[in-house]
């Protein structure tokens, strides 16, 4: 610990650790005095980073300034305005930081590349310790198919579950189930869409800044993109349908994912946003040590489902899942994948003006994919093998061949798999680009 100063103020304290300290106060109920003990002197900059470490702020926003910086030595290479992908950051004539909230997306890739803490994105962990600690409500933990391997090498899918329900969750669910879900139903669609060479297609799964790209800058694209949800997002309405009384909190490794849970079309799915870097801080802050849980076992998702976590990996499990419902179908999956943000430009660049030599087109705005996220706990090559290793022990090879899959899908409503493109009970996993 280090040393207080005559104020009362902990010198020297990380963002991160002052975190750590609100959650555990937050446990211990005594939020309210330790904001206080960590800011006796009430300095502003501190003051709002408290408020939005703590949940409150802005509802709508997820981006904002934690303190100025105008020395020219502290942003030489003024990598937030290089990273933002809607040119949302300016700077005024003093070279402070200014944020056009109409452009932005709050997509977090400033703060990503902040290396001094002036931009920050909100935590919504603290809001929630009330509804942990109380159980009055159900609260799910639904987990990002990158998750493996994340709070070490140890930490089995069993052990983080049993650390979720230790720390006040009713139980955690794998994304990559309702990952599943998705590949059969873009598999439906690239059929029903994809009928000669020259036709093409744009997935819609995982990525949220692939999605802000295409809606907000490369908007004519939209026809070919599919319209469906994200895996977060129909996990987390399949949960409520099964469990209406349910709040949903989404883990995972993305801070735009907290900027997707709050978009009109979908806000009824997610009720908060933790990623990987967040949960351990977590765990940490109240001394749950996940790798010495009991394993508490419940596994279910194909090997399609999981490897979503990593580039390429929606690309495959849409081609495995097609040639498995359709194997004498002429016209397979012919895929290109976009790595980062750099190589989602060219490829869309290349789309609009023609240039067209897939019929399949996957984005990833991490490089890496989700195993290369901004909130990730470990290296994204070591993400990547833990999530390959964790595909190749799955029972099933695709969604078609997971029966647990096709009974829960059976649970929601959805009597033949075709629904999940037409009827009513599709607009679940439907999303609508045009507005």
């Amino acid at each position: 610990m280090k040393k207080e100063d005559e104020g009362g103020t902990m010198n020297n304290l990380t963002y991160d650790q002052i975190f750590g300290r609100l959650v555990k106060s937050a446990f211990e109920d005594r939020l309210d005095q330790e904001a206080e003990k960590l800011n006796p002197r009430g300095d502003v900059e501190l003051e709002h980073y408290i408020k939005y470490a703590s949940g409150q702020g802005e509802q709508d926003r997820v981006v904002f300034k934690a303190k100025d910086c105008s020395k020219p030595e502290e942003c030489r290479e003024k990598r937030c305005e290089v990273a933002c992908l809607f040119e949302a950051i300016h700077r005024d004539e003093k070279g402070n930081v200014l944020i056009r909230e109409d452009y932005c997306s709050d997509c977090g890739k400033c703060v990503e590349v902040c290396s001094h803490d002036c931009l920050i994105d909100k935590k919504e962990f603290i809001p929630l310790v009330k509804l942990l600690k109380d159980r009055t409500v159900p609260v799910y933990a639904i987990v990002a198919p990158a998750f493996v391997g994340q709070f070490g090498p140890d930490v089995t899918p069993g052990k983080l579950r049993a650390a979720l329900k230790r720390l006040g969750f009713y139980g955690m669910v794998e994304v990559a189930l309702f990952a599943d879900m998705l590949s059969l139903k873009e598999a439906l669609e690239f059929d029903d869409h994809i009928r000669e060479e020259g036709d093409f297609f744009l997935t819609s799964c995982c990525c949220p800044l692939w999605v802000a790209m295409i809606k907000k800058i490369y908007n004519r694209l939209i026809p070919y993109i599919s319209p469906s949800v994200s895996p977060m997002v129909a996990c987390g309405r399949g949960v409520k349908r099964l469990h209406p009384e349910a709040r949903v909190v989404f883990i995972g490794p993305c801070i735009a994912k907290k900027a997707e849970a709050k978009e009109p079309d979908v806000k009824d799915a997610v009720d908060a946003v933790l990623t990987f870097r967040e949960l351990k801080q977590v765990f940490d802050a109240v001394g749950i040590k996940p790798a010495l849980m009991e394993e508490d076992f419940s596994q279910h998702s194909s090997s399609a489902g999981r490897i979503y976590a990593r580039t390429g990996g929606v690309s495959k499990a849409i081609a495995d899942t097609l040639k498995r419902i359709r194997p004498k179908r002429e016209i397979q999956v012919n895929a290109i994948q976009a790595n980062g943000v750099k190589e989602c430009k060219k490829l869309l660049e290349d789309l609009r003006t023609g240039s067209i030599e897939a019929n399949f087109y996957e984005g990833m705005g991490c490089i890496g994919g989700c195993v290369g996220g901004p909130q990730i706990n470990i290296d994204p090559a070591q993400g990547t093998e833990a999530v390959n290793k964790y595909g190749t022990e799955a029972k099933s090879h695709t969604p078609a061949d997971n029966e647990y899959v096709l009974e829960l899908l059976q649970n929601l409503g959805f009597k033949e798999i075709s629904e999940l493109i037409t009827g009513g009970k599709a607009n679940m996993f439907k999303r609508d680009f045009s507005g």
